[in-house]
């Protein structure tokens, strides 16, 4: 399912005085080129390579004097390779005396290291935000950031999306009665979120209690809310190792839930995630394009664009529009 425009956004997608110059990083080029043609424009000219050592060498081929920039690069694995690329990018633009410098982040890696949780540890999250405002970006756009906080690691702009709509227009065309179904939040701290998707949904709410005693291995012990004889949804922003998810799953069919689906904007898909979510009880596990799949993914893996998501908020923010009358729920939305 795809972000629908309206009349008015299809017109201003045409207009050809609405000029806007995109570039990509190498981490995600077809949900670049998907963006370009929502658009109706192209991926602008740019060589990336690497040295036999592996330092990344970035050369604009246009003149960019002057003109406000949009760069597509999603954090994903390998993730400091992607993010080296998008620092290299941002300064190769600064240095043509681009305008405005916004980086277009589907997905921010180093997200979930956004607080100490104990003694000597650093927080990654905002030490990513000041090397992309050091490398010279104006602007930051992203999507389903892990926590709203890290919006507040940055001095300079930044425009959070979401994939919510996508994702509830998918869920809404299985046709699942709504007394039929339940949200799912998979822990305590993405209670929020899912209770816009619930409202979305016109379904009840159910939450896993859950503990994590190391990192990326999670232990579900029950749950808060009726599942029996539902179908499922379970909601998260991010998918990496799908320990949380697969117990999750677990869980619910051991209370007698039906038919369990997964909802996630963030397909990291690290390690054993691909085979744990291939033997878990769920039927399908739908995600955005946000970070691009290799080969090889199971049957119940569906993933949907954001690329008209994506497209829209740029074309708003460089026509000085607002973002945030995409979404009905932002200003409540504590993710």
């Amino acid at each position: 399912m795809e972000f629908t425009m309206t009349a008015a956004e299809h017109e201003r997608k045409i207009n050809p005085t609405h000029d806007i110059k995109l570039f990509s990083g190498r981490s995600n080029l077809k949900l670049s080129q998907e963006i370009a043609d929502y658009l109706g424009t192209t991926v602008g000219p740019i060589l990336i390579k690497n040295f036999a050592d592996g330092e990344i060498y970035v050369q604009i081929q246009e003149s960019v004097r002057g003109d406000d920039i949009f760069i597509v690069q999603p954090l994903c694995n390998p993730v400091n390779e992607n993010l080296m690329e998008l620092l290299i990018i941002i300064d190769a633009f600064k240095r043509a005396s681009a305008k405005t410098i916004t980086a277009v982040i589907p997905y921010y890696g180093y997200a979930r290291q956004d607080r100490k949780t104990s003694g000597r540890e650093a927080i990654t999250a905002k030490l990513v935000a000041d090397m992309l405002t050091t490398a010279g970006a104006n602007r930051v756009l992203a999507m389903d950031l892990h926590t709203g906080q890290i919006q507040g690691f940055f001095n300079i702009l930044v425009d959070h999306i979401y994939a919510t709509p996508v994702l509830v227009d998918y869920i809404k065309s299985l046709n699942i009665s709504p007394d039929e179904m339940v949200a799912i939040s998979p822990d305590t701290g993405g209670v929020q979120r899912t209770r816009h998707f619930a409202k979305d949904l016109g379904c009840s709410l159910a939450i896993i209690d859950k503990r994590r005693d190391k990192h990326n291995e999670a232990i579900a012990s029950h749950v808060i809310g009726e599942v029996n004889d539902r179908h499922c949804i379970i909601f998260d922003d991010i998918i990496d190792t799908a320990g949380t998810i697969c117990e999750a799953a677990r869980v619910l069919k051991e209370k007698g839930a039906k038919d369990i689906y997964v909802c996630a904007a963030h397909p990291v898909f690290s390690g054993p995630a691909l085979q744990r979510l291939e033997e878990a009880p769920i039927k399908e596990v739908v995600v955005s394009n946000s970070i691009p799949l290799g080969s090889n993914i199971p049957e119940k893996i569906k993933q949907l664009s954001v690329a008209s998501l994506l497209g829209e908020a740029i074309s708003r923010i460089h026509d000085d529009e607002s973002v945030s009358s995409l979404f009905g729920f932002e200003k409540e939305m504590t993710v």
